[in-house]
């Protein structure tokens, strides 16, 4: 779900927010405008032809100026068609440049942001504020800006002719232009409102559509499409009754200017034509009249359709800033950046080697959302080549250790220390490079396998690459693949199972050969073979790595350096396997119950299919629990 935090309206539509994306194609916005001017320029010249056929050519019956002005014309005409094609591809060239720019820097600006961003927003609304927004704002400072520059010279230029022909008659026209201006000043402040409100809903259902395509299997496997469809309909419902109130709004604008627009000509008739029959004004100068009286109205609504896109394109340019002005919570200072650099350009001749020691130093920690300390006062150290594990059930917080080790978050007060210096001293790209991280929830890009696993370490060979799927077992998956190595995993590894997904995930992570290993519940995605395979290569790739391990599966972390002990998001206990069982307090609680769980399981298989008595199988359930009461 989006932030739904309240914002203040950016000065002068926002527009100055914008400027530094404009300024590298400054030159060819001023050619542009310049262009735009020109052709609304030449716009306003045509009834003056047709004022000098009638009054010289017409009235005296002659035709010794007809042939001049016909090749004139044709001249204009020429170079209007030519100055309309330089315009449009001026405008073509601004609005993608502007487009790439935005969409670019917004998505960098992802890049440096943390989790508790991606938390707050769903994948929806960020989509939009890199797509749709970034195109409309491209929009506005392309076409839109030229069609005003065309429309307002248009309009001026025909105000400076009537002026010189007809003070009188002019004046008269030019009344009618404040009030449309009033009408639009007074429906302004309630489009933005509108708009704002339907660009919200856009996003809500953006976000809906990309849930019901990632998340299609459980949909199908929960069967809700009805719900699904409903919700989704309800939206669409919702934004679809915003946009006619809109278009209501934006309705009523462009027929007051159209009733303003006759209104014009019809003054123009009465005391045109009056002063027409008084001889006081020539025939040619009432058809420029009537004539401007109908045009003026078209550029001057154009003008205010502009004015109207730009308090509606307004809402865009708020939240790409919005965007764009977003921190990160976790930030390298300006000393770390001169030194080490950034996330774009690193300067890896500074970086120095990491061998692998973790220290928790008077550590307390809240989440940015959150009241209750997390972690208070608390202290870890961790050597080179030591492994702990972390565990706990479900939604207990056992990730926020790992969080701190790699800054994904900062600490509230104390220190992380990484080989006895605060991590805070280093960037976060040079401890980020060092760090191989496995998720319990495995991504893979789209691209091949090769693609994949270089992703770890772009220079790679293929033979350094078959020897990390070899440490997993996950070699002989690849090798069953059609193309082996450039095979295509599909999008987001739809190509492949969940473990299969895992492996190749982990074999990612073994390849950039990093000084810390991070395993997020890495087994829980595969079956008790791949299990056991990958443990033996859990044993060979942490040895002289700093290793921490989110398990589920206790079995698995019983020869860990250290055990973590994680409840309601604080470590409760801490020690060996063989010291925290001997406490009999948490962590043996969720030793035995797992064992007993087994038990049951075992039990439950063995009934089914009749292979062995519920006498054996209760005493071997016995047998397993008093294993690891013993242990």
């Amino acid at each position: 779900m989006q932030s739904q935090t309240k914002q203040k309206t950016l000065p002068f539509f926002g527009i100055p927010r914008i400027l530094p994306y404009l300024r590298p194609y400054r030159m060819t916005v001023v050619l542009m405008v310049s262009l735009g001017f020109v052709s609304g320029l030449i716009e306003s010249l045509y009834p003056l032809f047709n004022r000098h056929i009638i009054n010289h050519n017409l009235a005296e019956h002659t035709a010794d100026t007809l042939g001049i002005l016909t090749v004139l014309f044709v001249v204009v005409l020429a170079f209007q068609l030519l100055n309309d094609y330089y315009t449009c591809y001026m405008c073509s060239k601004v609005e993608l440049w502007i487009n790439r720019d935005l969409r670019n820097a917004s998505f960098s600006h992802l890049q440096t942001l943390t989790f508790d961003y991606f938390n707050r927003n769903s994948v929806g609304y960020i989509h939009a504020r890199v797509m749709s927004d970034s195109g409309k704002i491209g929009e506005l400072f392309s076409w839109r800006l030229m069609d005003f520059i065309w429309s307002g010279s248009h309009v001026v230029c025909m105000i400076l002719v009537m002026l010189m022909i007809n003070l009188r008659l002019a004046l008269t026209v030019l009344l009618l232009l404040p009030v449309a201006m009033v009408v639009v000043s007074f429906f302004r402040r309630r489009l933005i409102e509108q708009n704002r409100h339907i660009r919200e809903l856009n996003s809500t259902i953006t976000g809906d559509f990309n849930e019901g395509i990632t998340g299609i299997r459980a949909i199908k496997t929960l069967a809700v499409e009805e719900r699904m469809n409903a919700d989704f309909n309800a939206h669409t419902k919702e934004m679809h009754d915003a946009s006619l109130h809109a278009a209501r709004t934006s309705a009523l604008i462009s027929a007051t200017v159209a009733f303003l627009s006759s209104a014009a000509l019809a003054l123009v008739l009465g005391m045109g034509g009056q002063l027409t029959v008084a001889q006081v004004m020539e025939l040619g100068t009432l058809s420029v009249f009537m004539t401007y009286a109908l045009a003026i109205m078209e550029p001057l609504q154009n003008c205010i359709n502009d004015l109207t896109a730009l308090t509606t394109i307004q809402v865009n340019i708020e939240r790409f800033s919005r965007l764009m002005d977003t921190e990160s919570s976790v930030v390298d200072t300006p000393e770390v950046v001169r030194h080490y650099g950034d996330s774009f350009h690193p300067k890896k001749e500074n970086w120095e080697p990491l061998a692998g020691d973790v220290e928790f130093r008077d550590v307390t920690f809240r989440y940015p959302d959150g009241d209750e300390p997390v972690l208070e006062h608390f202290n870890l150290r961790v050597r080179q080549g030591e492994s702990v594990a972390i565990v706990g059930e479900t939604g207990a917080g056992k990730s926020t250790l790992v969080n701190l080790i790699c800054r994904f978050y900062e600490p509230t007060e104390g220190q992380v220390l990484i080989d006895g210096k605060d991590a805070r001293e280093r960037s976060q790209l040079w401890l980020h490079s060092h760090i191989g991280y496995v998720l319990q929830t495995p991504h893979l890009f789209s691209g091949t396998v090769r693609e994949n696993l270089r992703y770890g370490r772009p220079d790679a060979t293929d033979e350094e690459i078959w020897e990390a799927l070899r440490l997993v077992s996950a070699d002989i998956i690849v090798a069953r693949m059609e193309k082996d190595l450039d095979s295509d995993v599909g999008e987001g590894g739809s190509q492949l199972s969940t473990g299969e997904r895992q492996l190749l995930s982990f074999a990612r992570a073994i390849l950039a050969d990093p000084r810390i290993l991070v395993l997020d519940e890495a087994t829980s995605s595969v079956d008790t073979l791949t299990e056991k395979a990958i443990q033996k290569a859990i044993r060979t790739v942490t040895a002289g790595r700093t290793s921490f391990i989110i398990a589920h599966r206790l079995s698995t972390i019983v020869d860990a350096t250290t055990i973590l002990a994680v409840r309601d998001g604080r470590i409760v206990e801490q020690g060996t396997h063989a010291a925290l069982m001997r406490q009999r307090g948490y962590y043996w609680e969720l030793f035995n119950r797992q064992y007993a769980d087994a038990a049951i399981e075992l039990a439950s298989a063995g009934s089914r299919q009749d292979r062995v008595s519920p006498t054996a199988v209760s005493q071997s359930g016995h047998n397993r629990t008093d294993k690891g009461v013993n242990s």
